[in-house]
Formats: C-alpha cells, sequence, structure tokens
C-alpha cells in the first residue's frame, strides 16, 4: 500500500495503517511516496504491475487519480476525486472514503446537527468532501463556504449542485460571513490554517457560542488555534484526527475485507503526534 501525493512527509496514514496491519497479522506494508503530477498514471501502473491491493491518494492528485481508474464508486464521481483506490480484477476502482471519515465525529451529535445551518472555512479537495457530507448526509438547511476567493466557492457550489440543490449554498468571504458563523449550527475548517503555524481562519472568538459544534479537518497539532478558541466560548469541538481514522479505517475495511482496528490505530497515532 502506498499513499500518492505531493510534501507529504506529515502525514500519519503510514503509522495507522502499519499499526493495524502488524496488529492484524496482515503481511502488508504502508508506504509514502512523493509523486509529482505527472508521474501518477505511471506510478498507478507501477502499483498495478506490482501487485499492490490499493492506494490512498492525497493532494494535489486527488481528480487526477479519478480520471486514471478503471472505475469509479457514486461518492467519488460526485466529488470528482479519489482519495482511494482498491484494486479490482478490471483496474482500479476509484472511491472517496473522505466523507465517511468527515461524518464519524458527527454521529454522535446527529440529532442536533440534522438539518443544521454550517459555515465552512475553504474551498479545496477537503471543503468538497465536508460539503457533500452535510448535505446529503445531514440535510444541512443552509451551507455557507468562506473562501478568500468566492470564485474557487462559487465553482465548488456548482459542481455538487446536483448533489445538494444550490439553493441551498451561500458563497462569503472573510470580511462577509460574520453573521453567518454566529447563527451557524456547525462551523467546519477545511483549509491547511493551523498546521503548525498558529494562524486560523476565523479570529473572532466573540462570534462563536455554547450550541455550536466546531470542527478543524487540522490534525498536527491536535488543538489548534480555532479550536482554542471555540473552546473559549463553550462550544463542542472536534479536532482532524478523528477524520483521519474514519477514512484510514473505511479504506482498510475495502482493501481488506477487515473491521479496522481502531483503538490500536488511535494509540499509534496519537503516540506519534507526541513523539
Amino acid at each position: 500500500m502506498v499513499l500518492l501525493g505531493e510534501s507529504i512527509g506529515y502525514s500519519l496514514s503510514p503509522t495507522l495503517h502499519n499499526a493495524a496491519f502488524a496488529h492484524d497479522g496482515i503481511d502488508c506494508v504502508y508506504l509514502a511516496c512523493s509523486v509529482e503530477s505527472a508521474g501518477v498514471r505511471a506510478a498507478m501502473d507501477g502499483l498495478w504491475a506490482l501487485g499492490a491491493l490499493g492506494a490512498n491518494v492525497t493532494i494535489p492528485h486527488k481528480q487526477q487519480a479519478l480520471a486514471c481508474a478503471t472505475e469509479a464508486t457514486p461518492t467519488a464521481q460526485a466529488l470528482g476525486a479519489a482519495n482511494t483506490l482498491v484494486r479490482t480484477p478490471e483496474g482500479w476502482r476509484a472511491d472517496n472514503t473522505d466523507v465517511a471519515g468527515f461524518l464519524a465525529p458527527l454521529d454522535a451529535h446527529r440529532s442536533r446537527l440534522e438539518g443544521a445551518r454550517v459555515v465552512v472555512f475553504g474551498a479545496g479537495g477537503a471543503a468538497r468532501a465536508v460539503v457533500y457530507g452535510v448535505l446529503t448526509a445531514l440535510e444541512a438547511a443552509k451551507v455557507t463556504l468562506v473562501a478568500r476567493r468566492p470564485e474557487q466557492a462559487e465553482a465548488l457550489a456548482a459542481d455538487l449542485e446536483t448533489a445538494a440543490g444550490r439553493a441551498k449554498m451561500q458563497v462569503a468571504t472573510p470580511g462577509t460571513a460574520a453573521s453567518s458563523v454566529r447563527e451557524a449550527d456547525l462551523v467546519v475548517n477545511a483549509t491547511p490554517l493551523g498546521m503548525g503555524d498558529g494562524r486560523t481562519p476565523w479570529p473572532g472568538a466573540e462570534d462563536f457560542r455554547p450550541e455550536q459544534v466546531v470542527y478543524d479537518l487540522v490534525y498536527r497539532p491536535a488543538q489548534t488555534p480555532f479550536l482554542d478558541a471555540a473552546a473559549s466560548r463553550g462550544a463542542t469541538t472536534i479536532g482532524g484526527l478523528p477524520m483521519l481514522l474514519g477514512q484510514a479505517g473505511a479504506a482498510y475495511r475495502l482493501w481488506t475485507g477487515r473491521e479496522f482496528p481502531l483503538d490500536v490505530a488511535r494509540e499509534a497515532a496519537l503516540s506519534a503526534l507526541q513523539s
């Protein structure tokens, strides 16, 4: 197994999966492989020739991996991106487990988030999975995309129009989103801001409130400035590690047909984060 991407030395995916393989007695190794865009198809062909059972794909190759696959699941097709490749007799099947991973830690809050008003910071691949998830699984009443480049957010909204319904989606910039943040039931950071740089997509702690769920997809560090601000106002906070574990578990089941040893993987991840 491999993770295909660029600048991926930070990834915990090898740690999670190798701990899971060892626990389950599976003779398999998971490696992080940095690949440039021009080499994605060759990398996929090489993995096939080597007999690999599958692979994960991360930025910036998710769309290209989908295009190079022999077939794709409805979720991957709807998102226009694949983060998981599964070997089949016919070729690579592209799938996307980011949605399942994102939704996993929200199960405990589902009763108060169905029909929620949602704010999503970002308009990239992670935001795409978040928006698809809240609209299809939580049936969000409204989703506000907050992006520094509104045209990118508008393009994301247009891409998901069929799956979600454009009337539920609106676009804002950081300068115009305050009222949306204040009224939201769920606020999600789907940008890299806070990944060890001390930055936050929303500096105004006063806009958070105790009734909100605030979710940061960044998992390193575990507690970001964004989550600190929300927690200071009494909001329920969720870090990025549960999503990472959730998407990894979904991919593991696709590759092996076995249940993911979640506790083992979580312990390995926490140990790596603390080292």
